[in-house]
């Protein structure tokens, strides 16, 4: 399968590339300085070459987005829309990633895939306009949501706790927000899993098992690498940041199962499969 990836210089759009690879599919990796997302050309010249595109190009930046929330929506939005048009035109699917930020955070029980989006954060209102965006421009599509991602080629809250530990006596996470630790490798495979299974169109969550507080991981962190602070649990109350976290991260696996394909595993089974790669130096 001929298969572009956008944003393939990214944490999740570089396991991409190496899973559907790994895998034999022909893959185009579209990164800067050598690939203008917003150049209309380019995207022709993409999409004429591919069966798929896999979009990872996102902006990121959660506070930032507070304060920049038009060059945010431009990335998450206003790109989204375009890969869409684009690839619908030339008979491509396409694959774009989105994030639990979509939803209130207010559930106490996982959010289906069908659940209504809520945005509470000028992120999450960007990511929830490309969905709309994705859905308007290409019937073709796969909407992979996903959450609390960790992995190699990035910075991720578990290489920045694994730093913390091997200096201080002492961390404090917070326990009062509760989501789903996810390997971006795991993410990778799940998408390698849609396109070769040939699922059905739509909206899948591609998040870990089981749920977690940020201090259950950042345990887990500190025990595989052999830092040696103690971590102590605190409330968001005490780190007050611009956007607001959803206290409640946790998405339901129900189309995967409709689809045949076995979601992730849990959490704690798979960081301790990629703890090793996630922390080297």
């Amino acid at each position: 399968m001929r298969v572009a990836v956008t944003g393939a210089g990214g944490m999740l759009g570089t396991d991409a590339v190496l899973a559907l690879r790994a895998r034999g599919h022909d893959v185009q990796a579209m990164s800067r300085p050598t690939f203008d997302i917003g150049d209309r050309a380019q995207l022709d010249e993409m999409a004429a070459a591919a069966d798929v595109v896999v979009n990872c190009a996102a902006w990121t930046a959660v506070d930032d987005a507070e304060t920049q929330e038009p060059d945010a929506f431009w990335l998450n939005a206003v790109v989204p829309h375009l890969l869409a048009l684009t690839t619908h035109a030339y008979g491509a699917a396409l694959v774009h990633v989105s994030t639990d930020y979509v939803f209130d955070g207010d559930a106490d029980e996982p959010y289906d895939e069908d659940a209504a989006l809520a945005p509470r954060s000028a992120y999450g209102r960007t990511k929830a306009a490309g969905e709309w965006a994705v859905r308007a421009g290409n019937p073709n599509h796969w909407l992979i949501r996903t959450a609390w991602l960790y992995g190699a080629a990035g910075g991720c809250f578990p290489k920045t706790i694994a730093r913390l530990a091997a200096d201080r006596d002492e961390i404090q996470v917070v326990v009062d927000q509760v989501g789903q630790p996810t390997w971006t490798v795991d993410v990778a495979t799940q998408i390698c899993a849609l396109l070769e299974a040939g699922a059905p169109f739509g909206v899948y969550h591609a998040t870990s098992s089981g749920t977690a507080s940020w201090r259950d991981l950042a345990e887990r962190v500190v025990a595989a690498s052999g830092g040696r602070a103690r971590v102590e649990p605190t409330t968001s109350d005490a780190f007050p940041r611009p956007a607001r976290r959803p206290a409640w991260s946790v998405l339901g696996h129900r189309r995967w199962h409709e689809a045949g394909i076995e979601p992730i595993g849990d959490w704690r089974e798979r960081w301790d499969a990629a703890a090793s790669a996630v922390l080297a130096p």
